[in-house]
C-alpha cells in the first residue's frame, strides 16, 4: 500500500534518478554467501528448516526487480486528473456492489473497529480492483532481491523476514504469495510486516488469507486503520464551499481550526448549507489551490496519510468513500486554475531548497513538504497562501522579491 501503488501514480519506467537515496548504489559482495548467511539468521530467528526450504525456490536473485526498483521516474499528475482516472472504469458501481454483497460482514467490522463500509471498500477498490488486480509477481523472489540489493537492505531483510513468518504459521503458502514487484500481498497491498502485525482471521478457517478471503480482508483492513488512528463515528473528509476572502494562511492539513471557526470565516458545506457551529477540529484542504476543490479534513484523516503518504491519494481515497456513502460528485472549481509545468515545479523546488526549506525530494512532485514551503513563501511575498505554486510566485523567487 506504500511502494507501488502504481496506478496512482505516479510510477513511470524509466532511467534511474537521483531523486531515491542510494539510487545508484552498487551491490559488490555476490548474492548467493548473502543467502547463506540470511537462511542461517532466519533459523537464528526461530523460523524452521522445513519453512525455509518451502521457500527455497523463490529465494533467488531477480535483476529484473532491482531494475524496476532502481528505474522509478515520478511524474506530476493532479488531484482532479488522478480521482479521475482511479475513480473510472465503474469504481463507484462495483464498490457499491461489494458493499451490498458483504454487509453481514461490514456490520461486523464496524461494530468490532468503528470503521466504516464506504472507507475500506474505497482502499480495498483503489489497491486491487476488489482483488482482481494484487500483482503478478512472486513475493519472496522481490523480497529477497530488494533485501540483498543494497539500496533499502534492512527495510526489505524485516519483510522478508515477516514473509517467512507468513508461511511458518500457515497463512499463506510459499507459491501463492503473488503480489506486487515490491513484495506487496493482498487485495488491500499489506507489506509482510504490516500483514504479519495486523491481518486478523475474520472467516474462522484458522488462516489469514488476504489474497482470497474478502471477510480477512475487511476485518484486517478495519483493525489496521485503527492502530493507524481512526477514530469511531468520527468524520474523515468533507467537501465545502469557502469565500473569496476566506485567510487562506489558516488553510494546510498543518493548521487545525474549530468548525464553528470555519463557519464565522464564511465557510459552508458544499450545498451552501452552515457547518455545525461546534469544536470538532478541521483542515481546510486546497489541493489546487483556491481555485480547485475544497474540502474539509477531519482528524481521522491522518489514517489516510499513515496508509499512504501522497496526498493525492489519500485525498482520491477519502473522496470516493465519501461518493460510496452518497456524497454528490465534487465541485472541480475554475476550468482556469494556474498551472506550470513538471520542470517549472521542479526548479520553484530547487528556488525554495536554496532559501532553506526542506521540500523533500526536487522531483517535480508537489508534495506536503513542498507545500508548506509554497504557503510560507506566499505569505513573506504578500500572495494568497493557498500552496499551490503559479507562475508568479516562481517569477517572483526567481528575482528574489
Amino acid at each position: 500500500m506504500r511502494q507501488t501503488w502504481a496506478v496512482l501514480a505516479v510510477l513511470l519506467m524509466g532511467a534511474p534518478t537521483g531523486a531515491f537515496a542510494q539510487a545508484n548504489c552498487r551491490n559488490t559482495a555476490p548474492f548467493e554467501p548473502w543467502l547463506a548467511d540470511f537462511k542461517k539468521e532466519a533459523a537464528a530467528k526461530g523460523i524452521s528448516q522445513a519453512t525455509i526450504a518451502a521457500a527455497s525456490p523463490y529465494l533467488v536473485l531477480d535483476q529484473r526487480i532491482i531494475n524496476i526498483d532502481r528505474g522509478q521516474r515520478f511524474f506530476a499528475q493532479n488531484f482532479l486528473e488522478i480521482s479521475d482516472k482511479m475513480l473510472a472504469g465503474g469504481r463507484l458501481p462495483n464498490g457499491a456492489a461489494q458493499m451490498k454483497k458483504h454487509q453481514a460482514t461490514f456490520a461486523r467490522e464496524e461494530k468490532d473497529f468503528g470503521v466504516p463500509a464506504s472507507v475500506i471498500t474505497a482502499f480495498w477498490g483503489l489497491e486491487s480492483d476488489f482483488g482482481a488486480g494484487q500483482g503478478k509477481d512472486q513475493a519472496i523472489k522481490s523480497l529477497v532481491t530488494l533485501a540483498y540489493d543494497c539500496r533499502r537492505p534492512e527495510m526489505f531483510r524485516g519483510h522478508l523476514f515477516d514473509a517467512l513468518r507468513l508461511i511458518e504459521r500457515g497463512d499463506l503458502r510459499a507459491d501463492e504469495m503473488i503480489g506486487s514487484w515490491a513484495g506487496e500481498l493482498g487485495q488491500t497491498q499489506m507489506m509482510p510486516s504490516e500483514y504479519m502485525a495486523h491481518a486478523i482471521d475474520y472467516d474462522g478457517d484458522g488462516k489469514r488469507n488476504l489474497i482470497k478471503s474478502a471477510a480477512d480482508v475487511i476485518g484486517s483492513s478495519g483493525k489496521y486503520l485503527v492502530h493507524l488512528g481512526w477514530k469511531r463515528g468520527e468524520p474523515w473528509l468533507q467537501e465545502v464551499r469557502v469565500p473569496a476572502n476566506l485567510p487562506w494562511k489558516e488553510a494546510g492539513l498543518s493548521i487545525q481550526h474549530p468548525r464553528s471557526q470555519w463557519a464565522a470565516w464564511g465557510v459552508t458545506g458544499a450545498d451552501g448549507k452552515p457547518l455545525p457551529n461546534d469544536n470538532m477540529a478541521a483542515s481546510v484542504v486546497l489541493p489546487l489551490g483556491r481555485f480547485g476543490p475544497t474540502f474539509l479534513a477531519y482528524d481521522n484523516f491522518q489514517a489516510y496519510l499513515k496508509w499512504n503518504q501522497s496526498l493525492n491519494y489519500s485525498l482520491t481515497a477519502a473522496y470516493y468513500a465519501t461518493r460510496l456513502d452518497g456524497a454528490p460528485p465534487m465541485n472541480r472549481g475554475s476550468p482556469n486554475i494556474p498551472k506550470i509545468t513538471f520542470e517549472e515545479t521542479r526548479e520553484l523546488q530547487q528556488l525554495l531548497e536554496k532559501r532553506g526549506y526542506d521540500v523533500g525530494r526536487v522531483d517535480g512532485v508537489l508534495g506536503l513538504k513542498s507545500r508548506v514551503a509554497i504557503r510560507d513563501t506566499q505569505i513573506k511575498f504578500g500572495l494568497p497562501a493557498d500552496g499551490w505554486p503559479t507562475a508568479e510566485l516562481l517569477a517572483r523567487l526567481r528575482t528574489g522579491r
